[in-house]
């Protein structure tokens, strides 16, 4: 039963990075048109509604502890995204994936260091040393640019802590609803702003909506499961594979080559993953009470535009 659980924790974070990854590359299909402001405002329009119609939150019965972070996650969806694309604008897609990667990349080594010791690590350095291969930032004086950089970081850190707070504290995917529709509201007078200087076809508008789905609701809901099977720490972990796959998206759709430095990054990541998944225990000490409850629905952040020109999104909302 529980390597059942850490299964399917697995293929669950797997499903979240390939639809962050699939909407990505969606979603930028109509920054032409809408702009990423316009973009990341109707997507999460989308993800507000649909996460309600599945998760049929009932309010009046959450209480003040289930309240606390369901309103900090819907903060994080609502920066989340935002602040990465603006640091992508400023300092380049490698910079930027890189420095939002320190995000999982601390839950990770703290938590791994607390819990998993020295093998989660190491396991946590070699994949950070694989997505730096894999993206090649380049050097910047953009002070402003690294600290969006930054923020995105801190988002996708508090995004990983919170989902699993929220896992603990809430059954099913009420809180995640509740979070993607507070965010929602946010977003309503600076997506109005944004369409109305940007004015959208019935294409972009399309796309925008369908990486809402792929990307935000996806990967929300899928997180929020796999967090309830895994160990945050392993969880930062694995995230080094989004890098990953946003290259493999860009060969394979986009017709990019990977030159041998890329291959070279892909196996570092792979190995990282690897021992890290052989390396658990059958139990953990951070293993949320209903862990081994089933599960029925599946997936939902956030992405982010990676390597090359191939683009990643970050789980965002």
């Amino acid at each position: 039963m529980e390597n059942r659980q850490r299964a399917t924790g697995v293929a669950l974070m797997l499903a979240s990075a390939s639809a962050s990854q699939t909407g990505a590359g969606i979603a930028a299909l109509a920054f032409p048109v809408l702009g990423p402001v316009g973009v990341v405002a109707v997507r999460q329009w989308v993800a507000g509604v649909v996460l309600l119609a599945v998760g049929r939150p009932r309010l009046r019965a959450l209480t003040r502890r289930q309240w606390l972070p369901i309103v900090l996650l819907a903060g994080v969806f609502a920066a989340m995204n935002l602040s990465l694309y603006s640091a992508v604008a400023r300092v380049g897609l490698g910079l930027a994936v890189t420095l939002e990667f320190l995000g999982p990349l601390s839950v990770a080594l703290v938590g791994g260091f607390a819990v998993a010791g020295r093998r989660t690590v190491g396991c946590a350095l070699l994949a950070a040393v694989g997505v730096v291969v894999l993206t090649r930032p380049q050097p910047t004086t953009d002070v402003l640019g690294i600290g969006l950089g930054l923020t995105a970081a801190l988002c996708w850190a508090g995004y990983i802590l919170l989902n699993r707070t929220l896992g603990q504290r809430l059954p099913g995917v009420g809180g995640s609803a509740v979070a993607g529709a507070l965010s929602a509201l946010v977003y309503v007078p600076i997506g109005i702003g944004a369409l109305v200087a940007h004015p959208p076809t019935v294409g972009a508008l399309a796309c925008a909506a369908a990486a809402g789905v792929l990307s935000s609701v996806v990967p929300m809901v899928a997180d929020l499961l796999a967090l309830r099977r895994v160990p945050a720490h392993s969880f930062g972990i694995f995230m080094s594979v989004s890098p990953l796959l946003a290259a493999a998206v860009g060969a394979v759709v986009l017709g990019e080559a990977l030159g041998p430095l890329d291959w070279v990054a892909i196996g570092l990541i792979v190995t990282a993953n690897a021992v890290a998944l052989a390396g658990q225990t059958s139990t953990t000490t951070d293993s949320p009470p209903g862990a081994r409850r089933p599960e029925r629905m599946v997936a939902a952040s956030k992405t982010a535009p990676a390597h090359n020109q191939a683009v990643m999104w970050k789980p965002l909302s």
